[in-house]
């Protein structure tokens, strides 16, 4: 079993920056693709950014330039920094750690950009 908990969310103004947190737990031996999704309300989960176990990112447009994701092997644990944020930024977002070809998901922390 793999326990995957997101912290870092809040309430934030436009402009402003947010470090989320993902740590994994659990019977891992080693976790391939790390990553970040986040659902506004009544939108599906969309992708933000992944990252590879050798340290490849990937990033969807929207958050190009703003948004870095990166990882610590040795903690089983995986970062999102956002700068810049918007309002359309404003989402629940996801972590998902893929062990053994299995997504394990965290239970959401809510980000929310607002003056």
């Amino acid at each position: 079993q793999v326990h995957v908990v997101e912290s870092g969310g809040g309430l934030v103004q436009p402009g402003g920056s947010l470090r989320l947190s993902c740590a994994a737990s659990g019977s891992i031996f080693s976790i391939d693709t790390m990553g970040w999704y986040r659902q506004a309300p009544g939108k599906q989960r969309d992708l933000v950014a992944t990252i590879t176990s050798g340290g490849k990112s990937n990033y969807v447009d929207s958050v190009k330039g703003r948004f870095t994701i990166s990882r610590d092997n040795a903690k089983n644990t995986v970062y999102l920094q956002m700068n810049s944020l918007k309002p359309e930024d404003t989402a629940v977002y996801y972590c998902v750690v893929k062990v053994f070809a299995r997504d394990y998901w965290g239970q959401g922390t809510q980000v929310t950009v607002s003056s």
